[in-house]
C-alpha cells in the first residue's frame, strides 16, 4: 500500500523489465535477509520495506506481460498468471511449513526464489521499448479515473471477502474440533480451487462477458459465506471451500485485465500500483474481523450479504469495468 505509487513511477519511467528485476533482486535480498535479523523493529522494517517490493513484483510482471500479449491472449496469460500465484501460495505455503520443522531461519530460503526469477528474466524475458507496443487504448483522463475508480473499489471489496475466509475460518474451524493440520488443508484447497477458477475464467468472460463474470465472482463469494456459517460437517465445509475459491479465480485475475485494457503505455505502471494498492487494502482491511463482536456465522452472513450487494452494483453498472 504504501511503496505501490513509487514501482508505478518506476515502470512509467524506466520500464517495466527493469523495474521488475529491482523487484526481484529486492524481494530476494530483504527476503532471505531476514533469517539474520533479530528483534521486532528490525522485522517490522524489513517486512514492510519488502511489501514495497512484493507491490513492485505484482505491477511490474502485469506490466511485462501486457507488453507482449494483447487483447484475448492477454486475457488469457493474466488468467495464467492468477493461476500461478495461487498454485504458489499451494506449494510454497506446504513447503515453508516442512522447512519450519528444521529451523525457524529455513523457510527464509523461498526467497531465493526471487534470485532465480532474476536470472530467468535476465535470459528469457527480451527487453522491449515503449514505442513498440500497439497503443490500443485510448480512454481519457475523466474515464481513466472513474474506471480505476471502480476498478480499485471492487478490487478492495473482492479482496476483502476473500481474506475474510483466511481470517475467520482458522478460528471457526477450531470451533469445530478440526486441527491446525486440517485447518491448513482447507485453506490450500480453497487456493487450488482458485487456480482451476483462473483456467475457466477467459471461457466465462466470452460466454457471459467481463461485467456478469465479475458479478457471478461475487455471488460465488455470497454462497460460499452463507455455506460457511450454517456448515458443522465436512462435506459442507468442502463445498463452502469450492465457492470460496471459485470467487477469487473468476474476480482478481479478470480485475487486473481490466487494468491494463483501460489504461495506455503513459499511465500503465500508475494503474497497475493502484490496482496493488488495491489489493493490499483489501488484506489489510480484513484485520478488522478480528475485533468485530459477533460469532464467525454471523460475520460470514454480513460478508454474504455484502457480497450480494457487489454483486447486484457490478451487474448495473453501465460499463464492463
Amino acid at each position: 500500500m504504501i511503496f505501490a505509487p513509487l514501482f508505478g513511477k518506476l515502470i512509467d519511467h524506466i520500464g517495466a523489465r527493469t523495474t521488475l528485476l529491482i523487484s526481484l533482486w529486492g524481494y530476494f535480498i530483504l527476503g532471505a535477509g531476514g533469517a539474520f535479523l533479530y528483534g521486532p523493529w528490525q522485522i517490522a522494517i524489513d517486512r514492510i520495506i519488502l511489501g514495497g517490493f512484493a507491490a513492485g513484483l505484482m505491477a511490474a510482471g502485469t506490466a511485462v506481460i501486457s507488453q507482449w500479449y494483447q487483447g484475448f491472449a492477454r486475457l488469457n496469460m493474466i488468467a495464467k498468471q492468477g493461476m500461478a500465484i495461487e498454485l504458489g501460495g499451494v506449494v510454497f505455503l506446504f513447503i515453508g511449513g516442512l522447512l519450519s520443522e528444521l529451523s525457524w531461519q529455513a523457510p527464509f530460503l523461498l526467497y531465493v526464489m526471487g534470485l532465480l526469477c532474476a536470472i530467468l528474466t535476465v535470459f528469457f524475458v527480451p527487453r522491449r521499448k515503449a514505442s513498440d507496443i500497439p497503443e490500443e487504448n485510448s480512454v481519457t483522463v475523466s474515464s481513466n479515473a472513474s474506471s480505476m475508480g471502480s476498478i480499485m473499489l471492487f478490487t478492495v471489496l473482492a479482496m476483502g471477502l476473500f481474506f475474510s475466509f483466511i481470517i475467520s475460518l482458522p478460528g471457526f474451524l477450531a470451533s469445530l474440533d478440526y486441527s491446525e493440520a486440517q485447518t491448513g488443508y482447507v485453506l490450500s484447497f480453497i487456493s487450488l480451487v482458485a487456480v482451476f477458477s483462473a483456467m475457466t475464467m477467459p471461457k466465462v468472460v466470452a460466454r457471459f462477458s467481463v461485467k456478469y463474470t465479475l458479478g457471478i465472482a461475487f455471488l460465488t463469494y455470497a454462497i460460499g459465506h452463507v455455506l460457511f456459517a450454517f456448515s458443522s460437517v465436512t462435506m459442507s465445509i468442502i463445498l463452502a471451500s469450492v465457492f470460496a475459491g471459485i470467487g477469487f479465480g473468476l474476480s482478481i485475475p479478470l480485475l487486473n485485465h481490466s487494468t491494463v485494457e483501460m489504461s495506455n503505455s503513459r499511465n500503465l505502471g500508475r494503474n497497475l500500483s493502484l490496482f496493488a494498492m488495491a489489493v493490499f487494502t483489501g488484506q489489510f482491511v480484513t484485520s478488522v474481523l478480528e475485533f468485530i463482536p459477533l460469532n464467525h456465522g454471523k460475520i460470514f452472513l454480513v460478508c454474504a450479504g455484502l457480497a450480494v450487494l457487489c454483486s447486484i452494483a457490478v451487474v448495473n453498472r453501465k460499463t464492463s469495468a
